[in-house]
């Protein structure tokens, strides 16, 4: 297996995760009213799964690996524009949080923003993900080694391992425990 790997399957799901907020978007707009459990469940999947677990082995790992190596010009534009993305993807994270944070301190205007920003991370992510499915990753991957991509899916597989640890680790902090650090 190559790293593009499991970046893609990562991809089938967060696709999958999208499909089932279209749904309930569809639901929320029928009903009038937000479901802010339903929004935390997104925005937990989002910066954990999406981002930090999935955009994070891009960055930390692949991205990185990247810049070592002698790119043309598109892909090196390329990459930048999936950084850029990356931002925006949190960026739009953000302010559905904040959002929502509105709806339920009774802002039931806020609920018209709330469907917005769930369809603008909808809309967004399928064409962010095709252009890395498609273009960039087999594109990049030739510029690597076999041993090369070897030692990057061993990564990968320690960047993961490591993930489930970091959250919990932060949870418990965030409440008051003490800090450790990730195993």
């Amino acid at each position: 297996m190559k790293p593009r790997g499991p970046l893609m399957a990562e991809h089938r799901l967060i696709e999958e995760m999208l499909s089932v907020v279209r749904g309930r978007v569809a639901e929320m707009e029928q009903r009038g009213e937000a479901d802010p459990v339903f929004i935390d469940t997104v925005v937990d999947f989002i910066r954990m799964y999406a981002d930090r677990t999935h955009h994070g082995k891009e960055e930390d790992i692949l991205f990185r690996e990247l810049a070592g190596k002698n790119m043309d010009g598109k892909n090196a534009r390329l990459m930048r524009e999936l950084l850029d993305e990356h931002l925006f993807g949190r960026q739009i994270t953000g302010e559905l949080v904040a959002a929502k944070e509105r709806y339920q301190a009774g802002d039931t205007a806020a609920l018209g923003e709330i469907v917005e920003k769930l369809k603008t991370l909808a809309a967004f992510y399928p064409r962010h993900i095709e252009k890395e499915d498609n273009v960039f990753f087999p594109e990049t991957e030739s510029l690597f080694t076999p041993e090369e991509l070897d030692s990057m899916l061993a990564e990968f597989r320690e960047f993961d391992r490591k993930m489930i640890h970091e959250k919990y680790t932060r949870l418990v902090a965030g409440l008051g425990g003490k800090s450790r650090p990730v195993l």
